[in-house]
């Protein structure tokens, strides 16, 4: 009996959630011939619509300003902000808009959407899982990132010649867990 109350609030016919920026966090990684640089970047606002055990639509807004590194390095946060990487200056949001999800199967699902960077947008697909708490609901993911597809070629070994060990990777993970309230 206790399993079908948690199952319960996945099946009611129509919520909104919004995000609740405070608790939700992304971490970000980075990864080279040599290392990898890890750090966090907040979420400005979001919100997703909840249909019969789907995500049907939603849209966040990550702001770039707030990137950091984990290892306060201010000479590598202000790389990544500069041009080489994501021109903070001329595109300090991120967005991810959700078009819609598989229906989620033991609180897992993927979520179909586009990710816009740098004022380009492709297509995005990552496995999502969910669950329940007295906070709210929570949806963790893995979501893995072609920057290259974002003209963030800096380093990249697939666009530069010789680069040797100083060569980074093209791909940079996104650790999101995401807190939603109704």
């Amino acid at each position: 009996m206790a399993f079908q109350c948690l199952i319960l609030p996945f099946i009611s016919a129509q919520d909104k959630f919004s995000a609740d920026t405070a608790q939700t966090t992304i971490l970000w990684l980075g990864e080279k011939v040599t290392g990898q640089h890890g750090g966090t970047i907040k979420l400005h606002s979001g919100w997703l619509n909840w249909v019969d055990n789907k995500i049907t639509s939603g849209e966040f807004h990550i702001d770039m300003t707030s990137l950091t590194d984990s290892e306060a390095n201010g000479r590598l946060e202000g790389h990544l902000k500069s041009d080489d990487f994501f021109g903070v200056e001329k595109f300090p949001v991120s967005k991810l808009i959700i078009s819609g999800s598989t229906p989620f199967a033991k609180g897992t699902g993927v979520v179909k959407g586009t990710l816009t960077i740098k004022g380009i947008t492709h297509p995005v697909e990552f496995k999502v899982v969910s669950q329940k708490k007295d906070e709210g609901l929570w949806f963790f993911a893995n979501i893995i990132v072609d920057r290259t597809k974002y003209d963030i070629k800096y380093g990249s070994g697939n666009f530069f010649d010789n680069l040797g060990d100083k060569t980074i990777f093209d791909e940079f993970k996104l650790k999101v867990n995401l807190l939603v309230k109704s």
